[in-house]
C-alpha cells in the first residue's frame, strides 16, 4: 500500500483488512480515524513482584527473552540512578517473580533494553534531566552496554560521560537494535541539542556508517526514540517528535513513512510481524508532546501493511493528568500479552486478551 494512502484517515468507504495478531484473526479499518480501534485487552495490575522495600522508578525499557522471561531497566526507584545503589537491570520469570538483577553503579539513566538472539542484554544509557551537570552523573551515560545474561559486561559502545557525534561517541543515545546478521544499530539522540542520527556497527563493534540529521524530511529525525526490525530485515525508527515511524533498509535507504501509529516512543515487532507502538506523549492540551486529535496508549497492528487494529488507552490519559507520561517501552510475549513500561506513572503494566 502506498504511504500516501496509509496516512489518510478519512475515507468515504473505509477499507477493511484482516491480519493475524498472535494467532487471532482481527478485522479492522486500514484508514480508521485516530483512537477508534477496539481495545481487546484487560490490564493486569501488580503482576510483577518487587522485593520490599524496593519500588519502581521511571521505566522506558522492557523486552522478552527467548525463554519468555521479562527484562526491564528501571531508574533505581527515581528518574535517575545517580548516587543510587540499586541494580537497575531486572529479570522476571513468567510468573512475575524477580530472579536476577545487575548493573548497579554502571548506569545513570537506562533508556532502552533489548535482548539479542543469544540471550545477551543490551542497555542504552542516556542522561537524566539536567544532563551531565547533575551530581553523580560524571563518567556515565552516552553509551550502549552489552551484558551477558548474568550481568557480565561484554561490550560497550560510546565513551562514558563524553558526548559527541563521531564514530565512537554518542550524545544521549535512545535505543539499540540487532540485525539478523548481528550488526548493531544505535538510535543516537534524544531531542534538544543532542544528535539525530542512526549509527551502524559490525557485530564486534566496528563502526560502519551513520545517517540522518535533525529535520523533518525523509531520512531526517527529531528524537529517534526506538528501533525494531521486521521479518524482512527492515529497520523501523520511532521518529517521535516528527509524529511518525520511518522505515529503512539496513544501508539507510528510506523506504516508507507511517503516521497512523501516532507519536511513537516505543516499538516492538514479534515473529509474526505484529507491530506494537507505544505513544507516551500525545495530549489534547498544549505542552510537551502536544499532538492534537491523538490519545496516548499502545497501538497494535501490522508491520507488513501498516494496518492499526487495536488501541490500549493509557490509564492516565485524562486531561487532568496531561502532564504525565504514559508507556514508553513496549514488548509482547509469545502468548500475545503486552507489556508497557511507564515513565511518569513509574509502573510496568501487563495487558492480556479479554
Amino acid at each position: 500500500m502506498p504511504s500516501e494512502c496509509r496516512v489518510r484517515f478519512t475515507l468515504a468507504m473505509p477499507v477493511v483488512a484482516a491480519i493475524a495478531i498472535s494467532g487471532v484473526r482481527v478485522w479492522a479499518q486500514v484508514d480508521a480515524p485516530p483512537n477508534s480501534q477496539p481495545n481487546p485487552y484487560r490490564t493486569v495490575e501488580n503482576w510483577f513482584k518487587l522485593p520490599a522495600p524496593r519500588t519502581w522508578g521511571s521505566l522506558s525499557a522492557v523486552d522478552i527473552d527467548r525463554d519468555g522471561n521479562v527484562w526491564v531497566a528501571e531508574r533505581c526507584g527515581m528518574n535517575s540512578c545517580a548516587g543510587r545503589p540499586d541494580p537497575p537491570v531486572l529479570k522476571f520469570d513468567a510468573g512475575g517473580n524477580l530472579v536476577r538483577s545487575f548493573g548497579a553503579g554502571l548506569l545513570v539513566f537506562p533508556h532502552f533494553l533489548r535482548v539479542d538472539p543469544d540471550g545477551n542484554v543490551w542497555v542504552v544509557d542516556g542522561l537524566p534531566p539536567g544532563g551531565g551537570s547533575a551530581a553523580g552523573t560524571e563518567g556515565k551515560g552516552h553509551r550502549a552496554i552489552k551484558f551477558s545474561p548474568d550481568g557480565k559486561v561484554l561490550m560497550t559502545l560510546g565513551k562514558a560521560g563524553v558526548p559527541g557525534d563521531g564514530p565512537d561517541t554518542f550524545n544521549q543515545p535512545s535505543a539499540v537494535a540487532i540485525a539478523p546478521n548481528g550488526d548493531i544499530f544505535i538510535a543516537d539522540g534524544h531531542g534538544g541539542n543532542t544528535n539525530a542520527r542512526i549509527v551502524k556497527f559490525t557485530r564486534d563493534g566496528k563502526f560502519i556508517k551513520t545517517w540522518g540529521k535533525k529535520g523533518t524530511a525523509h531520512g531526517e529525525f527529531d528524537t529517534p526514540h526506538a528501533l525494531a526490525f521486521d521479518s524482512q530485515g527492515r529497520l523501523f525508527v520511532a521518529d517521535r517528535a516528527n509524529d511518525r515511524i520511518q522505515i529503512f533498509d539496513q544501508e539507510g535507504k528510506f523506504l516508507d513513512e507511517w503516521k497512523q501509529f501516532s507519536r511513537p516512543s516505543g516499538l516492538y515487532i514479534d515473529r509474526n510481524d505484529v507491530l506494537y507502538v507505544s505513544d507516551s506523549e500525545s495530549r489534547e492540551r498544549d505542552g510537551y508532546g502536544h499532538h492534537p486529535g491523538w490519545k496516548r496508549g499502545i497501538r497494535v497492528g501490522s508491520a507488513k501493511d501498516g494496518t492499526v487494529t487495536a488501541f490500549i488507552p493509557d490509564t492516565f490519559a485524562t486531561p487532568e493528568q496531561a502532564s504525565t507520561s504514559g508507556p514508553e517501552g513496549v514488548a509482547a510475549d509469545s502468548s500475545g500479552a503486552v507489556y508497557g513500561a511507564e515513565v511518569g506513572q513509574k509502573d510496568l503494566k501487563k495487558y492480556v486478551r479479554k
